[in-house]
């Protein structure tokens, strides 16, 4: 890989440059950064440790808290050193690790978000089905294809970036090492690189995608169909907190990694990156669990026996 490029590493200039409020942006996002792991943290242990809350549904928000985890850990080093010190030197290697472990975990998510649409369309549309669609079997089985599918994906986009060349400059406009800012610096001919970045992000994330908005389309329709107002406002309570979760990840990410094109506005990229590195696994315990009122007695009970 060495051999391959002539920039042995790379600059990153964080998040901002400006002296006067970076130190605050530093204790910002540090304390986000803490919060994060504490809510995630605190969302496992509760959900492997109280035996009501071993259902699918929070078999996934397991996983899910576990990957926000791994989520943050990636991205936010490099911020808060670049907050820090001002800009942050990190090595290719280093560079092309951060960014593999990266697309694994959005990879990842994407499917772990349409895997739980799923899981709520058999709760709503097929209750009756529902002990035998997501045994425990099948959930391990999502659960896994979820993670290896983040994985190939990331080989395969990590493997054509990396064997890129880069010939000088060496300055990304970027917090971390992402698909964009990294393909902006090749100095060679990126169009089948562009090429196979733009695939896998059709398959990946407007696949889990529209996988999502199909089972929340069936599962509006038999929501509408109950002729119980009671009913039908549990149902849409159980629906809500994913859907908003879905709306923000995807909103994002597709903006950012399905388009044909290079994305040029280096600053829009990074305020965006923001929303779905730093915000979502800080935002998605609360949304999903905290408001949650079987994980609420879960957390009393812990309270209660500490």
């Amino acid at each position: 890989m060495a051999n391959m490029t002539r920039v042995q590493q790379f600059i990153l200039l964080g998040l901002s440059t400006r002296l006067d409020i970076r130190d605050a942006l530093f204790a910002v996002f540090l304390t986000l950064y803490l919060l994060t792991l504490m809510e995630n943290t605190l969302i496992i242990y509760l959900i492997c440790s109280h035996s009501e809350l071993h259902k699918p549904m929070y078999f996934f928000l397991g996983n899910l808290s576990c990957l926000e985890m791994c989520y943050v850990s990636v991205t936010m080093p490099s911020l808060l050193i670049g907050l820090w010190n001002g800009i942050y030197h990190i090595s290719f290697i280093a560079c092309m690790t951060q960014l593999f472990f990266f697309i694994v975990l959005v990879g990842t998510e994407c499917i772990l978000l349409a895997s739980m649409a799923y899981d709520r369309y058999v709760a709503i549309c097929r209750p009756l089905h529902y002990p035998l669609l997501m045994r425990p079997q099948v959930c391990l089985g999502l659960a896994v294809t979820s993670w290896l599918g983040g994985l190939l994906v990331s080989m395969v986009k990590t493997t054509c970036i990396a064997t890129l060349s880069y010939c000088g400059p060496n300055v990304l406009n970027h917090f971390f090492c992402d698909v964009s800012p990294l393909l902006n610096l090749s100095c060679t001919h990126v169009a089948l690189t562009e090429l196979v970045d733009f695939i896998s992000a059709i398959v990946i994330l407007w696949g889990c995608f529209l996988v999502t908005m199909a089972s929340y389309v069936a599962i509006g329709r038999t929501v509408l169909a109950m002729p119980s107002t009671t009913a039908r406002s549990k149902a849409f309570s159980t629906c809500a907190s994913h859907l908003v979760v879905v709306g923000i990840f995807y909103s994002a990410t597709i903006f950012i990694y399905a388009r044909p094109k290079r994305l040029e506005a280096m600053d829009l990229n990074k305020m965006l990156s923001v929303i779905y590195t730093v915000v979502t696994p800080m935002c998605n315990p609360v949304i999903y669990c905290l408001r949650n009122k079987e994980v609420q007695v879960a957390f009393y009970k812990t309270m209660h026996w500490s």
